[in-house]
């Protein structure tokens, strides 16, 4: 099967057209009825062009919605959700619905290689933004755990910008075990900060250390106006290898 024709879907105008009426006219409304969410941060996303990767904290069902409804359209339209294969494609019926409502496409964690190994590098080549949860699984506490290199190698290997999410709130409002959220409304924060590229000489895991220190202090301050020095110098050739991500909603 040709790289085009397995990622056909994730170009189609048709799904696009399902996905907006799915994400912004179904979903996006009972979040805002189950939730009382406040974004910040979105002139970071001023520029954003091209493929690029969001990543985010992740706590509960609640993230990729979040992330989903209430970023700007132009950022979302687009994006492909990394999910776990093990769950969300398990089922028929359970991978139709996380395909219209996330445009989700299968990770098999924990496997090196598989049906869906290099589908992460074939949509950003293609032009593909990508959401992905660098911790692998939801929290179970709502502390964030340390991030998988995946998501940080692929922005290094192919030189995109990394933007960092923080979501606050989505674990107290639907932990993990609960599938609706609570009554209340409570408030839930989806903070932007700005887009992060791989400084001069940057290894990997430096790379990855810094994303993860960025969403981790906007979490903790609950803001997106995180003050923290950046290297805008442009950056030397790298590795040519392009792993797979290996996180996803789950």
């Amino acid at each position: 099967m040709s790289e085009r024709r397995r990622t056909g879907r994730y170009h189609s105008r048709v799904h696009r057209w399902l996905r907006y009426v799915a994400q912004r006219l179904i979903l996006r409304p009972v979040i805002a009825s189950s939730v009382r969410v406040t974004v910040e941060g979105e002139r970071n996303l001023a520029g954003l062009d091209g493929p690029f990767i969001l990543v985010a904290n992740h706590s509960s069902h609640l993230d990729a919605p979040l992330c989903l409804t209430t970023l700007p359209y132009r950022v979302t339209k687009n994006i492909a959700t990394a999910a776990g294969a093990d769950y969300f494609y398990s089922s028929k019926w359970r991978s139709l619905l996380t395909s219209l409502f996330f445009n989700t496409y299968p990770v098999e964690r924990g496997k090196a290689r598989g049906k869906s190994a290099g589908l992460s590098v074939s949509l950003l080549r293609q032009g593909v933004p990508l959401l992905i949860f660098p911790e692998g699984t939801r929290s179970r506490t709502g502390e964030m755990a340390d991030f998988t290199p995946g998501a940080a190698a692929l922005a290094r290997a192919l030189r995109l910008p990394l933007v960092p999410v923080a979501l606050v709130g989505a674990h107290d409002a639907m932990p993990v075990g609960m599938f609706w959220p609570k009554s209340g409304r409570m408030p839930v924060k989806v903070l932007i900060g700005k887009p992060l590229r791989v400084r001069a000489g940057e290894k990997l895991p430096e790379f990855n250390a810094r994303a993860q220190a960025r969403v981790r202090a906007m979490h903790t301050m609950q803001t997106s106006y995180v003050l923290v020095p950046e290297d805008n110098a442009t950056p030397k050739p790298g590795s040519n290898d392009l792993p797979e991500a290996q996180e996803g909603i789950s």
